[in-house]
């Protein structure tokens, strides 16, 4: 696989999607692929994480016949999901990187707030 995949590497790679239905979620902006220039015209580019959400939704919707509006609900936590957890790994490398007793009072001030 490349780092950047075709519409067509896209749907080889998603068993079951179809054009109409990439389309769809790429005009729904559940997917952002990149634009690129090929030979004077815009074309989608997608890259793996572009390809792996595709896997998702689609078996959100085809698997679990979730609905637009229940698709967006559910792709929206999950983005909220990943951001949060982004941040969390984002503040652990920052209290990781600080001395040991700066550790431990942060450590202990998040004993008291979990509580």
């Amino acid at each position: 696989m490349t780092e950047h995949l075709t519409a067509d590497e896209v749907l080889a790679a998603v068993p079951g999607l179809t054009h109409t239905r990439l389309a769809a979620f790429v005009e729904s902006e559940l997917i952002t692929p990149l634009r690129r220039e090929d030979a004077g015209a815009p074309v989608h580019v997608f890259r793996r994480v572009d390809c792996a959400r595709l896997h998702l939704i689609f078996d959100l919707t085809e698997g679990l016949e979730l609905d637009d509006a229940a698709l967006g609900v559910v792709i929206t936590l999950i983005d909220q999901l990943h951001a949060t957890r982004r941040d969390l790994l984002a503040i652990a490398r920052a209290v990781d990187a600080e001395t040991p007793d700066v550790r431990a009072r942060i450590g202990s001030a998040i004993v008291r707030f979990v509580r």
